[in-house]
């Protein structure tokens, strides 16, 4: 068997893996529709690689407003990979307590709100930091994780908690420990990684069962969509209402945040 084949076979158990998580993706579908239903929005967070996750669930073709994608630049710049902004320092950085902190400080959140915490170890400080405040902050949270890889991998904080300790609901992206999944003859480590695949199919399982949900409720979701599809015209007419919807969304976010001013002040009162 070649090392396509190989790697092939494995992404098809990793699909049958994703399969037998329905009721689970239906659950966190069903909260993250009561959240976009409320005006609300779901924040999505991954470091390192998993900010893929992130963007591959909003903004991208076939998605829609609903969810706040919080990507630190510090902690998933990869292309530069040595020198400033190099990866050294991003995996330095995604395990430095109080970040997450810092970084959940520039929102207003409610307990409306849900969450989906990315983190393929579920063991660096900063998501699992993220899930933590989420929940003390009444919010639920979803943790999308590599299970085997997360039972087998070391925790880095003093307490040995880790990402599934601080979440309400727990899915996997079926990939092996160590995530690479394809062994070439006479190299000792593995290439080719699993996570992304299964991650990205259950994001975007998610997806559909949310926009399944949103449109049984009365408000189907204005889906960004190509043009090739809907014409040119509507696939504008979809971008702009998206956005706005987006913006409209993320306004609460800052609205009312941290110590009054006088244009919080003024905003309260017009409400």
């Amino acid at each position: 068997m070649s090392v396509i084949q190989d790697y092939l076979n494995k992404c098809a158990a990793i699909v049958e893996t994703v399969k037998q998580q329905e009721n689970e993706i239906q659950t966190a579908a069903r909260w993250f529709a009561d959240s976009i239903l409320a005006g609300r929005m779901v924040h999505v967070f991954g470091s390192g690689h998993s900010r893929i996750m992130v963007e591959e669930m909003w903004p991208r073709y076939g998605s829609f407003p609903g969810f706040n994608p919080i990507v630190e630049l510090s902690l998933t710049f990869h292309n530069l990979v040595v020198g400033a902004n190099g990866q050294r320092q991003a995996m330095f950085l995604e395990n430095v307590s109080g970040l997450a902190d810092r970084i959940l400080r520039n929102f207003d959140f409610s307990t409306l709100d849900t969450a989906l915490v990315i983190s393929s170890s579920g063991t660096n400080i900063v998501p699992v930091e993220m899930a933590e405040i989420f929940q003390q902050r009444g919010i639920k949270v979803v943790a999308l994780v590599t299970k085997e890889h997360l039972e087998a991998s070391i925790t880095k904080r003093a307490d040995h908690k880790k990402l599934s300790d601080f979440a309400d609901l727990v899915l996997d992206t079926g990939a092996p420990v160590g995530d690479s999944m394809v062994y070439v003859p006479n190299l000792d480590t593995p290439v080719s990684p699993g996570s992304t695949v299964g991650g990205a199919m259950i994001i975007n399982s998610i997806k559909a069962q949310v926009a399944d949900y949103l449109t049984q409720a009365g408000h189907p979701p204005k889906v960004l969509t190509a043009g090739a599809l809907v014409g040119p015209q509507k696939a504008t007419e979809l971008f702009e209402a998206a956005y706005d919807e987006h913006a409209h969304r993320i306004a609460k976010m800052y609205a009312k945040l941290g110590v009054p001013s006088y244009v919080s002040e003024n905003k309260t009162q017009n409400d």
